[in-house]
């Protein structure tokens, strides 16, 4: 008789009810929320915001639904996009008095309905692609001789740096346009920079040139090689710097990819608010360290709006005021790593700092020639800074790790690490194309593509059910289960489905019916020839299994071929169909036959088959 296991048997119902649980996320759908980000890294965001909000927005007659919070957000969930506008623009006025100078972030999102007792459990609806959920579309542009100007800069001051190490006496480094003008008094002295500076990189092209007015030029420029490494080196860098900050502000799956050879893609789903979206592209942070102007009354001055010549005014965490001379000392582009961390002595939160090896000659040399004097660390972010230390040099620091510490909290030493790791973008970018799709448009493909596997699958079951009677409305129920475990998979998984991924979806419970229909025909055959009814149900599933196997491992490789070579939409296609591929064989051997062994397994005589 056609009987499993008792254990096998509770292993497939226990997959399928894993499989109903996982799936049931995604018929929710979605509600308008308002989600608060910090703006700041020196901002923290902290849950004693929440009160006070929720009453604000209560005695205005919102009543948000559910309020979220984790590490990075605050996110309230309302009824309908009505009053989730009008909580955005409560909230925007209650911690943003000055608009100009915002210190969070509050955008329009959009969240899943899922109840508390299947989020408990981690089972969440899968995330939509722009073209299903709605969201903005950015093409930005990098500016690819501003990445070359910027190491052309970069590199005029590690010049000055070599030649102070060497002791060769010059008469000044500067950039002109796309070269580097070295001026020098004598021949001898030239000509040591120059053996100097081919001893030291690569990257430089040098020539000599003689003025009239006796001025001795040597002028470096980058070689070709040394400018297509810093072309996509810039690419790189900024591809890793949206994705950091756009990841850690919550954005679910979004899409971050090189286009071409200047231009990178971004696609925020679920982002409905375009001027926010471009804010957190934005929002990105470089180091600066300055040193302090403890001149006598100068801050006095400062103080009383005569702010000195070459200086800024800044305030410190404490609240303290701070005259910071404009001349950089060193910026985060020769930051390594920055890692949070305690300090060794007082045992407060701090953030360690790994710099490069020309970035650690500059900090030596200049906490040396200053010891004694204060010296201001600033995050600069969106063209603003803010003190985040500013402390006393008591000797000369060398090896490259700095530690900034001083009233930070564990979360804020997090933050500012993070943000340092992300860096500065290596190049200047510009939206050359913005493009919105809006909420309405994602629900229409999202019916689109679910009425067109619902009627495919329709068709496929009556079709089934009709050739192949009582054993084909058992492979229509298999072909169901799979469904079931595919979107189950997608959601455990948090993989991202867009509409070619509904495509796949189809195109898998083409290829699952097909295993069934194998099997049919090879129970079919063996009934002709003469086999017994339990028999001929044994030879079906168990001759046919080679068949499926060979048919679908051929198409799991050119599955895999996709997702490893394809970008985009093709990898999305590749995805679904990968893990429909496995969710067929299993449906179809297992799930099929267990449905066939409960109507005929258990008859000992069975007088036939109702199979067409």
């Amino acid at each position: 008789m056609n009987r499993f296991p008792i254990w096998k048997n509770t292993l497939i119902i226990l997959v399928l009810l894993f499989g109903l649980v996982y799936t049931i996320p995604n018929f929710y759908g979605e509600v308008p929320a308002v989600q608060i980000s910090s703006g700041k890294a020196t901002v923290n965001l902290e849950s004693a915001l929440v009160q006070p909000l929720d009453r604000a927005l209560r005695e205005e007659g919102l009543n948000p639904t559910a309020v979220l919070i984790d590490e990075n957000s605050i996110r309230f969930r309302f009824d309908d996009t009505e009053e989730q506008i009008r909580a955005r623009d409560l909230i925007e006025g209650r911690l943003n008095p000055d608009p100009a100078d915002p210190s969070y972030i509050v955008a329009l999102n959009l969240l899943p309905a899922t109840p508390n007792w299947l989020t408990s459990i981690r089972a969440l609806p899968m995330y939509l692609g722009l073209d299903l959920r709605g969201g903005v579309h950015f093409l930005l542009e990098v500016d690819m001789p501003g990445a070359v100007v910027n190491r052309l800069d970069s590199t005029a001051g590690d010049l000055r740096t070599l030649m102070r190490d060497r002791r060769i006496r010059h008469a000044g480094i500067n950039r002109e346009g796309n070269s580097i003008h070295l001026r020098f008094r004598d021949a001898e002295q030239r000509a040591a920079a120059r053996t100097a500076i081919l001893n030291n990189t690569n990257d430089l092209q040098l020539v000599e040139r003689d003025d009239a007015d006796d001025d001795l030029r040597l002028i470096a420029t980058l070689t070709p090689q040394a400018q297509q490494t810093i072309r996509e080196f810039a690419i790189t860098q900024n591809i890793t710097t949206l994705r950091n900050r756009i990841n850690e502000l919550g954005v679910a799956e979004p899409i971050i990819q090189q286009q071409g050879a200047e231009r990178i893609v971004v696609q925020l789903p679920g982002v409905q608010d375009v001027a926010k979206a471009k804010d957190i592209l934005g929002r990105t942070a470089t180091l600066e360290i300055r040193m302090v102007d403890d001149s006598p009354g100068a801050l006095e001055a400062a103080l009383q709006g005569q702010v000195p010549f070459g200086t800024e005014l800044y305030t410190e965490r404490g609240g303290s005021p701070l005259l910071v001379r404009n001349e950089v000392v060193l910026t985060g582009d020769r930051l390594v790593d920055a890692q949070p961390g305690f300090d060794g002595q007082t045992n407060e939160p701090a953030v360690h700092l790994t710099l490069d090896s020309a970035g650690a000659r500059i900090f030596r040399d200049v906490t040396r020639e200053n010891v004694g004097k204060r010296m201001a660390i600033l995050l600069i972010e969106r063209g603003r800074g803010e003190v985040v230390t500013a402390p006393v040099i008591r000797t000369e620091i060398g090896g490259g790790r700095v530690q900034i510490s001083g009233r930070m909290t564990t979360t804020e030493a997090n933050q500012v690490a993070l943000l340092l790791r992300a860096g500065s973008l290596a190049a200047p970018m510009e939206i050359i194309e913005e493009r919105t799709v809006g909420p309405s448009l994602g629900a229409e493909n999202i019916a689109r593509g679910f009425n067109s596997v619902m009627w495919g699958m329709v068709a496929i079951a009556i079709f089934i059910a009709v050739y192949y009677s009582a054993v084909g409305i058992m492979s229509v129920a298999a072909l169901t289960a799979n469904l079931m475990l595919l979107i189950a998979l997608l959601s455990l998984l948090q993989a991202t489905l867009t509409l070619p991924g509904i495509a796949a979806i189809a195109l898998t419970l083409g290829m699952a019916i097909d295993a069934n229909v194998l099997i049919n025909e090879r129970i079919r055959e063996e009934l002709r020839n003469g086999s017994s009814p339990q028999a001929a149900i044994n030879a079906g599933y168990d001759r046919a299994f080679d068949t499926i196997l060979d048919a679908n491992v051929t198409t799991f490789i050119a599955g895999i071929a996709l997702l490893v070579f394809g970008s985009g939409p093709v990898r999305g296609f590749a995805v679904v169909l990968c893990l429909g591929i496995i969710t067929s064989v299993f449906s179809a051997v297992l799930v099929s036959r267990m449905f066939v062994n409960f109507l005929y397994g258990r008859q000992r005589k069975l007088a036939g088959i109702r199979i067409g």
